[in-house]
């Protein structure tokens, strides 16, 4: 069964360094919660509102150990008015057998407003 696996953090500006180390962060809890192997994971889907241009976050899931052979891409989100700034979301593609309501999604900063109802 492949399941989604969401998350999403902000940062305090659009400079690589913090797209890079929230993305990471972001990953990391992800994986911890979720007990993922990125043998099993399909595919990452990367989005960014459209003021952060410094850096690709698929970089930072790309240099986490054993991460390189993991299909991962990025995109911008819709410019919608009145959306949560400097916003990047994460939707992990995971073969797994955990049930959909156990799957652990993940909202960090300013983020935690997105899903207030997934948040733990």
């Amino acid at each position: 069964m492949i399941r989604g696996v969401r998350g999403a953090v902000t940062i305090k500006r659009d400079e690589a360094t913090q797209v890079l180390q929230e993305t990471t962060k972001l990953m990391q809890e992800i994986i911890a919660a979720n007990h993922i192997d990125p043998e099993n994971v399909a595919s990452v889907v990367i989005s960014t509102t459209p003021d952060i241009v410094s850096a690709f976050p698929a970089k930072a899931v790309r240099t986490l150990p054993n991460w390189s052979y993991v299909p991962v891409m990025c995109m911008h989100e819709m410019n919608v008015p009145g959306a949560l700034p400097l916003c990047i979301r994460i939707l992990v593609h995971l073969n797994t057998e955990i049930t959909q309501k156990d799957i652990q999604h993940i909202y960090l900063n300013e983020a935690v407003k997105l899903r207030p109802d997934l948040v733990k």
